[in-house]
């Protein structure tokens, strides 16, 4: 059922399948997709010419590599649960694009690319379809969800096979909306991909994944131009033996040195699963850690109410979680929700905690369970029942204190019991003050005066600013007035909550006088040690598994990786500052990771992969099997002989990948004597990885910092020489489609295959290229694609007129002030693009090495008139673009390059185009010609409105369209006067270096010292001086000191002279003089008008022009 791609992909099946049915009919109601199928046949050519003579296939040589001489660039190898979308290509188009940039300016480059199958997705979803089948039959019949408009409907079941909604209704026309009941189908997902229902029965078998979509994923990136060396990929988990055998090795390596050790430790875990639930374990709550709270036992005081008289003989708690055990001394209530849910849970024998459902369920997995993993509710509560309850809590310098009813309690953070100190808190300050203050507010929730009335708050620690009552102070300062302002208290709990932790001094109990973040480990120790509280955890957020279930915090005994112990931390900051991030974020976001990565769970029980080779009951999970392999990729292709499951015939066995040879080929370890690979296939694998290591760059996105990328420093550090440590990663946000968050559940979503059905293979990483460079989002806009098609076959049919017509174009070397300026705009090209490009900054490489350097030919073409353009130039600007361009779109390159250009071998490697230095007064001397002619015609245009409108004192009069029009342009080349005092104050006090300036103290100080401020109408001229000197300020910091000389670096007259040609036709002028302003035979020219030489002076960089029939 597989898509082909044929020449001009007429089978669009699946891309019908995506786009609305409005969509589809705009191609079926007559819009021309020419150009784009014109692409889609250059593509397919182009792909042809590099299958046959194998372009991509990368060789180490013999000699080690020189600096910039070997590019070897990996991406994180994408999960095959699906079909590759366009934010993958996104990132992978950041490696792409560096990686033929070095290969087009020579370098031997090393692309590889493979799939991950480890871990819980692909299991999960093969699960998933079981279960559907055994709930909904084979294929399955889902029911619908039924909102019901003004009139009664009936709906019968969705058949799957379907395909469209059921035909069947009963009942009249209605506003009824039919959706599904809110659950995402597997089955229905594996339709999107084109399935049939009898195909998608097979993928109950999650191997059947392993075979079915990875070899969809090469025929798309070949499709999109990748430059693979595909003889190297492969599939992860135990399905591919060499890999099983690589990740093995590597674990029991770290093993051995200690770096993995079982450890009894909170982790965010799957209760369905029964494993703990890793980042790519997650359907929602990547990143999200177990946060640690202290549970206060808050015992409840006999005798019980007829409620709770099941519990009577039991010890019964009010559990609350707090962050904050050092404030329990100021304790006047406890908080609970009264429209809140609650159960009494057996903790053990005796125990019983109040506490909500969801924290009862997370410790039951921490230990705090009768019946270990499964929380025993003995009674159902509402908050209502907890109201009035007796309490005596732990450091409580009250004997009693009471449950109180607080409408801003979470049930689902923490354990929906909240411990009351207003002193501390601006929220349960003001929540007391409510119910003080508020006798219906009590009456309403049966609140009695003796449980609220006698309760003043209890000073307990003294916050530098805000004394020993914080919360009362602050609730002062900022006017709050109810426990309904949220905003403001939230503000409030900004101003003092970190400065009390930070600042603050206990002033009771037994350390008192210390700070208090001194103190709050040892209060919590205290606390736990007598038994009057526990240590509780839960995820910081909501954390969802793949499987569907909601995640807990569990305490299990399991293997860990010791990432964050003191020494191999070290080794990987060390590692880290030796790397290109290509951005502050990036390496702010490592520098923050690194501060708190610790034990990483690097066990599980379900799911596929590699099983731990001393442990076999566990498999080594998903984040912890891809850390070290892209040394994997420069010897796969003698392992796999271009089968990715390594499953083909080679020269070598997987039983025959030893720890030894491992070792050997990776660590400078020693010949494996044992082995009986041939000795000569064992030194070509180690040269081969000896060549290509380290990786030079690594692209992915920002989401991986947190953890693969910085396991891949850790562990590159623990097992490789330093020499082999990783080189660059560079990091960027997610892809946006038109400005919106892509997803399939809006429709705003593509697969890479769709994208270029829709716009081609060139014109999508052109739009990817423009997208963004950042860190932040990137936007992959509709309109920038189809405007890359247009651009791209538009520069194409151009190129074959102009080329065609050869003869018509001027022969000889390039002479005039056109050319020079066309050149050397094609110099700057060269120049700034290979910069952008070796920076990765993609957008600006598309900006510098197409965008503006289109727009220099086209001025050229302009500029050049009636004379024509120069054939040599314009060969050698085809030739320029063409390979600037390559790297982006290849495919347009090579078919420019070779049908076109009509040039041997491959754009693709055929060097960087060679250049001269920018010479970048020319560059300014063509721009003050450019501005000066817009700021010619605009006068222009002024004075013929004005002498239309019969303008008193207008310098062309009685004009028409007719009139044969003379141009007098005068020109200051010098600065004189006070604006040539100015400068030289300036220059005296501008650094170079820096680009900075005195103060404007010192300035304004050296202007009056000057002969301007000798002048008696010194603050006349000051007026004109301060704005000037402003201007020409900014633009010395943005452009240098050449902004403060007294004149151009150019000669205006020559410039303006060189080009009356071009001036007389932009601006529709019979004749045109350039004149000195200085000179008083060309000041007399102007006649009466010079008085408008007077009213606007010329001056350098600005000259003022006079136009006269």
């Amino acid at each position: 059922m597989r898509v082909k791609w044929t020449t001009k992909l007429h089978c669009r099946s699946l891309f019908k399948r995506y786009f609305s049915s409005t969509e589809m009919a705009a191609e079926e109601g007559g819009k021309s997709f020419a150009r784009r199928d014109r692409l889609l046949e250059i593509e397919a050519k182009a792909r042809n010419w590099w299958e046959d003579k194998q372009v991509f296939r990368a060789q180490s040589r013999a000699e080690p590599p020189g600096p910039g001489e070997k590019f070897f660039g990996n991406f994180p190898f994408p999960y095959m649960n699906g079909i590759l979308h366009l934010g993958h290509a996104f990132s992978l188009s950041k490696l792409e694009f560096a990686a033929a940039y070095h290969r087009l300016r020579g370098a031997n480059v090393l692309l590889p690319f493979a799939f991950h199958c480890t871990g819980m997705p692909i299991k999960a979803s093969a699960d998933k379809l079981t279960r559907e089948i055994q709930q909904f039959g084979e294929p399955p019949v889902f029911p619908k969800k039924v909102e019901k408009g003004n009139e009664e409907v009936e709906v019968e079941a969705e058949d799957v096979n379907a395909g469209a909604p059921p035909a069947k209704r009963k009942g009249k026309k209605s506003k009824a909306a039919l959706k599904s009941s809110g659950e995402v189908y597997q089955w229905e997902i594996m339709r999107s991909f084109g399935l049939s229902d009898s195909d998608i029965s097979k993928f109950q078998d999650p191997y059947k994944w392993l075979t079915y979509f990875p070899p969809l994923a090469v025929e798309d990136l070949k499709a999109f131009g990748l430059g693979c060396d595909w003889r190297r990929s492969f599939i992860t988990t135990d399905m591919n033996p060499f890999f099983d055998a690589f990740v093995r090795w590597q674990v029991r390596k770290l093993k051995s040195m200690g770096k993995i050790v079982k450890d009894l430790r909170y982790t965010i875990y799957s209760p369905m699963d029964g494993q703990p639930c890793a980042d790519h374990d997650r359907s929602s709550g990547e990143g999200v850690q177990p946060q640690e709270y202290t549970v206060i036992k808050m015992e409840l005081m006999a005798p019980f109410p007829s409620k709770l008289g099941v519990l009577e003989g039991r010890k019964v708690f009010l559990a609350a979680a707090t962050l904050r055990p050092e404030t329990m001394y100021g304790q006047t209530n406890a908080w609970v929700l009264p429209d809140g849910k609650y159960g009494a849970y057996e903790i053990n024998e005796t125990d019983v905690f109040i506490l909500s459902q969801r924290a009862a369920r997370n410790l039951a997995y921490q230990k705090y369970s009768r019946v270990p993993e499964k929380p025993t509710c003995l009674v159902e509560l509402t908050g209502y029942d907890l109201i009035g309850l007796p309490l005596k809590s732990p450091l409580a310098v009250n004997q009693i204190i009471y449950a109180l009813p607080m409408l801003t309690v979470l049930t689902d953070k923490g354990t929906g019991i909240v411990t009351s100190v207003p002193t501390d808190s601006p929220d349960d300050y003001m929540a007391l003050h409510d119910l003080k203050s508020k006798p219906a507010f009590r009456a309403k929730y049966g609140v009695k005066d003796e449980w609220v009335l006698p309760f003043e708050i209890i000073p307990i620690i003294d916050i530098p600013g805000y004394g020993n009552k914080a919360a009362e102070k602050v609730c002062a300062d900022l006017k709050i007035k109810s426990q309904n302002e949220k905003e403001k208290l939230a503000e409030a709990k900004k101003l003092t909550y970190l400065k009390g932790f930070n600042e603050g001094t206990l002033i009771v109990g037994e350390f008192k006088g210390r700070k208090v973040q001194e103190v709050k480990p040892l209060i919590r120790s205290k606390l736990i040690e007598a038994g009057e509280a526990i240590s509780y955890s839960e995820p910081e957020k909501r954390v969802q598994s793949r499987s569907g279930d909601e995640c807990v915090v569990a305490l299990t005994d399991q293997w860990y990786i010791t990432y964050g112990e003191t020494e191999w931390k070290k080794l990987a900051e060390e590692c880290l500052s030796g790397m290109s991030l290509y951005s502050d974020e990036t390496q702010h976001g490592f520098e923050h990771t690194l501060s708190w990565l610790n034990q990483w769970a690097c066990s599980r029980s379900f799911g596929l992969g590699t099983r731990i080779p001393w442990d076999e009951e566990f498999l080594v999970e998903s984040l912890s099997d891809s850390t070290i392999y892209m040394a994997y990729y420069t010897i796969a292709h003698f392992l796999h002989n271009g089968d990715m499951y390594g499953s083909s015939k080679s020269a070598i066995k997987p039983e025959q990948m030893t720890d030894e040879v491992w070792d050997f080929i990776f660590c400078d370890g020693p010949y494996p004597k044992s082995s009986d690979i041939s000795s000569s296939i064992l030194s070509e694998m180690k040269q081969e990885f000896e060549y290509w290591y380290p990786f030079d760059l690594r692209v992915s996105g920002k989401d991986l910092i947190q953890n693969h990328l910085t396991f891949c420093i850790y562990n590159h550090t623990a097992i490789m020489s330093k020499k082999h440590w990783p080189r660059g990663f560079r990091c960027n946000g997610h892809l946006l489609l038109n400005a919106r968050k892509m997803a399939k559940s809006t429709g705003n979503f593509r697969t890479i295959r769709q994208a270029i059905e829709e716009f081609s293979a060139d014109a999508t990483r052109f739009s990817l290229a423009d997208a963004g460079d950042g860190i932040d989002d990137a936007n992959f806009a509709f309109n920038t694609a189809n405007a890359a098609i247009l651009r791209l076959t538009k520069e194409i049919s151009w190129m074959e007129e102009v080329l065609g017509t050869d003869s018509s174009l001027r022969p000889g070397p390039p002479t005039t002030y056109a050319d020079r300026v066309f050149a050397n705009e094609i110099n700057i090209a060269v120049n700034r693009t290979e910069q952008n490009y070796s920076n990765c900054m993609f957008r600006e490489a598309l900006k510098t090495g197409f965008y503006d350097l289109q727009a220099a030919r086209d001025e050229y073409q302009f500029s050049c008139g009636a004379g024509g353009m120069n054939r040599d130039l314009l060969w050698h600007f085809t030739d320029v673009q063409t390979r600037l361009i390559t790297p982006i779109c290849p495919h347009y390159g090579e078919y420019v390059w070779r049908e076109l250009l009509k040039k041997d071998g491959f754009v693709v490697n055929a060097g960087w185009p060679l250049a001269d230095a920018p010479d970048l007064t020319l560059q300014s001397a063509n721009k003050y010609l450019q501005d000066s002619i817009i700021s010619m015609r605009k006068l222009l245009q002024k004075q013929v409105s004005s002498s239309k409108k019969g303008k008193k004192g207008t310098p062309v009069t009685a004009l028409t369209e007719d009139n044969n029009l003379t141009g007098l342009i005068y020109v200051n080349e010098h600065f004189d006067g006070w604006k040539a005092e100015c400068l030289k104050i300036l220059q005296i006090n501008f650094n170079r270096d820096s680009r900075t300036f005195s103060s404007d103290k010192v300035i304004q100080e050296a202007l009056q010292k000057s002969s301007i401020g000798q002048s008696k109408d010194f603050r006349q001229i000051q007026k004109l001086c301060m704005p000037f000197m402003k201007f020409k300020k900014d633009e010395a910091i943005a452009i240098g000191a050449q902004a403060l000389d007294l004149k151009l670096p150019f000669g205006e007259i020559e410039v303006l002279k060189e080009n009356l040609d071009l001036i007389k036709r932009q601006l529709g002028l019979q004749e045109v003089e350039i004149l000195s302003a200085t000179n008083p035979d060309a000041l007399s020219k102007a006649g009466s008008l010079v008085k408008l030489l007077e009213q606007n002076p010329p001056a350098p960089g600005s000259p003022t022009a006079i136009f006269l029939t």
